[in-house]
């Protein structure tokens, strides 16, 4: 019943016959994370990354009433272009899957169809968390709770810094989620290195795999979140950009903008706010995650 409802590219077929390594990569960053054509280039360059360094990329979403794992090109100009793509999370599946309708996952979602399809490593720009004044608004990513229980190592720059990064890591503590820093200590701030927040440091791939293979073999069946730190040289430093970011959110309060829509927009405030700096930040440092995921992928 699963494998019915999963579609694989050619080239993620091949690469499963011959045992090579596949990264999963979220769709929701070319739908809903950046503007076009911006998003569709980002999107090629990440596959394009992948495939320099000797791994298959799965670009993930939802199409034809099918969970697509890998997607060609004419498909990935789709999530672009069309204004009426549903950004889905791991909950949402289903009612997408049943209508028929063209869906960009998120995180979580894309978490969920990679460990369904057997792909153990995924890459992203940051990973949703517990947004500023959740005590009031409850506003809690799904991508926390699919870390929890779905066993598939995400590679991110941290967590959105547009969240409350103290209450993210707190809760992730919580749920028992392994949070490490490749090369650093320092919990990352999405377009910034670091946010002050200390984190266990890793300084392998190879180190990484390992963990994670331990974890399976003792039965446990979250994830792990390795946290990739910007380029020194493409960041925006940290008190810099939480200026940025009160602004963008005093703006969306005005709005009364809640829920889904929340994130892109904050998103979309920060490159008008800081004139293209933040979208600049936010390519940067998903190609960095994606050379990390694949150094991971070939340890397996």
């Amino acid at each position: 019943m699963t494998r019915s409802l999963l579609s694989f590219s050619e080239p993620v077929q091949n690469a499963f016959k011959k045992n090579k390594p596949v990264i999963a990569l979220e769709s929701s960053i070319i739908s809903q994370g950046m503007p076009y054509p911006q998003n569709i280039k980002l999107a090629n360059r990440l596959e394009e990354i992948a495939l320099q360094n000797g791994i298959t990329p799965a670009t993930i979403c939802i199409m034809n009433g099918k969970i697509k794992i890998g997607l060609t090109d004419k498909e990935l100009e789709l999530l672009a272009k069309d204004p009426d793509v549903r950004k889905v999370s791991s909950r949402d599946i289903g009612k997408v899957l049943l209508d028929k309708k063209i869906g960009a996952t998120t995180v979580s979602a894309t978490m969920k169809a990679a460990d369904l399809a057997g792909i153990k490593v995924l890459a992203t720009g940051g990973i949703g968390g517990v947004h500023r004044f959740a005590e009031e608004s409850f506003d809690i990513s799904m991508d926390l709770i699919e870390l929890s229980h779905t066993p598939v190592i995400v590679v991110s720059a941290g967590a959105k810094a547009i969240l409350d990064l103290p209450k993210t890591l707190e809760y992730l503590e919580t749920l028992g989620v392994p949070v490490y820093g490749y090369k650093t200590d320092d919990f990352p701030a999405f377009y910034s290195s670091g946010s002050g927040l200390k984190i266990i440091r890793i300084n392998s791939a190879k180190e990484i795999a390992e963990i994670y293979k331990k974890n399976i073999s003792l039965g446990f069946k979250n994830g792990i979140l390795i946290t990739n730190p910007i380029p020194g040289k493409f960041e925006i430093p940290y008190s810099e950009m939480e200026k940025f970011i009160d602004m963008a959110i005093k703006k969306s309060k005005k709005k009364k903008i809640k829920g889904k829509a929340l994130t892109p927009y904050l998103l979309q405030t920060l490159v008008e706010i800081t004139s293209g700096r933040s979208l600049d930040a936010n390519v940067k440092l998903v190609e960095n995650n994606v050379l990390l995921a694949c150094k991971i992928a070939k340890e397996f």
